[in-house]
């Protein structure tokens, strides 16, 4: 069993930016150095480091950079923001067995500067002939898809779309390290927002951002001794639905679900012996405001369909650093950063309550997912 054994024992980050000016191994080494500060562990401590597939620099150049001694574990995961959770399980495994005793899990890109995901691009992939032909050659327009049916399914109304947009510009208002800071909006500015691919909205679109996020993982008893309060990691599950497609499985049935996220929710659950009521905040991957709701539904808040009361009435805090959608667009590493706040006690907008914090990584590919807790509470 992994629950419970392991911790994330340090977090760092770089400042959110449309535009860092340095490259992105640079990003990377300063949100490292930052997380291992903060765990109150020197460089050679480090004998593990994980990433994403798409993360451009190598384990091997950012050990040298940060001044690493031998590393015994390197592993990187796939699909994207999928992966953001899934590299901390990677981490877990690693600790668990033995292999590495302290593993820097990170991500860093100039995706605002540099290359922006949500522009349109020829996929090498095969499977991109059955949609590129199409014309789905964005995020946001396979997206779409999902979100129409969604609507046509449930009678739900582009507002219920708005209303996520909406409380997670109140949290980054709150927020000092949001780039919208002080900058919250009505559900009247969302209605007024550009069309990006109908009925998905500018405002339904997470930002573009510069910057990194890093986090220590290492076991909860050397965790106990260090700088920080550990955060510690009750479950960690990824998973792949029935004929998954990246972004969106236009052919299976239902299309309005997200059963990668039930897969990964099966996990958690189990791990952890928690369910979602006991939950207190969740960290929710929101690249586009419909999958918010339909996780809601997949995680076990709600029945489906249902998810757009739980927005509305505010009974469960989605988000509280602002999300995607508010704060940065870090791949979901900042989530992350964001649920170990919250367990620590320490985030800007504070959650009351000591229940566990759920964090999700990427939706429509495949998942993955964290329930993060303090150290001595009782499931």
């Amino acid at each position: 069993m992994i629950a419970r054994t392991t911790a994330i024992a340090g977090i760092g980050a770089t400042e959110f930016s449309k535009d860092s000016g340095r490259s992105e191994l640079r990003l990377a080494v300063e949100a490292i150095r930052a997380a291992l500060d903060d765990a109150g562990l020197r460089p050679s401590d480090v004998d593990g480091l994980c990433t994403f597939t798409m993360d451009s620099n190598s384990e091997i150049a950012v050990a040298r950079e940060i001044g690493a001694g031998d590393l015994t574990f390197l592993s990187r995961i796939g699909y994207g923001g999928g992966a953001a959770c899934a590299i901390v399980q990677q981490a877990v495994l690693a600790v668990g067995a033995g292999i590495a005793d302290v593993v820097v899990c990170y991500r860093a890109l100039n995706e605002r500067s540099g290359r922006r995901f949500g522009q349109a691009f020829a996929s090498p992939d095969a499977d991109a002939g059955w949609h590129l032909p199409m014309g789905l050659a964005t995020p946001a327009a396979q997206v779409a898809m999902v979100a129409r049916r969604y609507l046509h399914d449930f009678g739900a109304s582009p507002d219920d779309f708005g209303r996520v947009a909406v409380a997670a510009r109140r949290w980054a208002a709150t927020n000092p390290r949001a780039w919208f800071h002080g900058r919250p909006i009505t559900l009247d500015e969302h209605r007024a927002s550009r069309w990006i691919a109908e009925p998905l909205r500018l405002l339904d679109c997470c930002q573009e951002s510069d910057g990194a996020v890093a986090v220590v993982v290492t076991s909860v008893e050397r965790a106990r001794d260090l700088a920080r309060a550990p955060a510690v990691i009750a479950a960690a599950a990824q998973g792949s639905g029935t004929g998954q497609y990246v972004m969106t499985s236009y052919y299976r049935s239902p299309v309005a679900a997200l059963p990668e996220m039930g897969v990964v929710a099966r996990q958690v659950w189990a791990q952890s012996g928690r369910r979602a009521a006991d939950v207190r905040a969740a960290v929710l991957y929101d690249h586009f405001t419909p999958y918010v709701l339909m996780q809601l539904e997949e995680l076990g808040f709600c029945d489906r369909g249902e998810a757009r009361h739980v927005i509305a009435d505010g009974r469960l805090p989605v988000n509280p650093h602002g999300g995607q959608l508010g704060e940065a667009y870090i791949h979901g590493m900042n989530g992350i950063a964001e649920a170990v706040r919250q367990v620590r006690g320490t985030a800007a907008n504070q959650v009351p309550g000591d229940g566990p914090v759920l964090v999700t990584a990427g939706t429509g590919v495949p998942t993955s997912a964290l329930l993060l807790e303090p150290v001595d509470a009782q499931p």
